[in-house]
C-alpha cells in the first residue's frame, strides 16, 4: 500500500476538485461506475456469452424479444455515452478556466518581476555610472 503512494502521480486540481464533487452525488456515482462497466471489455464478454445462450437457447428466429432487449439497451448506453461526453466537457471548462487563471496569476507575476528588475538594473547603472564619474 505504501509503496503503491509512493508512486502515484499528484492530480491536478480540478480532477481532485470534480472527483470530490461527483463522489458527493449518488446518481454521478452510478452513472459512473455503469459508464465504466459498458466501457469495458468485460461487458462484451458478457453480452457475447448472454446473445449467444439467448439465441440458442431461449428463443427461435428471428429473435424478437432479443431485439427488442438490446434496442432498450442501446437507448441506455447511448444516454450513459452522453452523460460521459457531459462530464468529460466538464472538466475540460474546469481544467481550462484553471489553467487560464493560473497563467494569468503567473503572467501578473512574471509582469512585476520584470519592473522590479528593471528598476534594480537603472538604479544599478545610477549607482556605477556616478560612482565612476571623478
Amino acid at each position: 500500500m505504501e509503496d503503491k503512494l509512493v508512486h502515484e502521480r499528484p492530480h491536478h486540481p480540478v480532477v481532485v476538485e470534480l472527483a470530490a464533487k461527483r463522489a458527493e452525488s449518488l446518481q454521478l456515482r452510478i452513472a459512473d461506475q455503469i459508464t465504466a462497466f459498458a466501457g469495458s471489455m468485460r461487458f462484451v464478454y458478457v453480452h457475447v456469452v448472454l446473445f449467444a445462450v439467448w439465441m440458442l437457447v431461449f428463443e427461435s428466429n428471428p429473435w424478437p424479444t432479443l431485439t427488442l432487449a438490446v434496442s432498450l439497451e442501446a437507448i441506455f448506453l447511448s444516454t450513459f455515452v452522453m452523460i460521459g461526453q457531459n462530464r468529460q466537457a466538464a472538466f475540460q471548462q474546469a481544467k481550462a478556466d484553471h489553467d487560464f487563471s493560473e497563467s494569468e496569476l503567473e503572467l501578473k507575476s512574471n509582469t512585476q518581476l520584470t519592473r522590479e528588475i528593471h528598476t534594480l538594473t537603472v538604479e544599478l547603472h545610477r549607482r556605477l555610472v556616478e560612482e565612476a564619474k571623478p
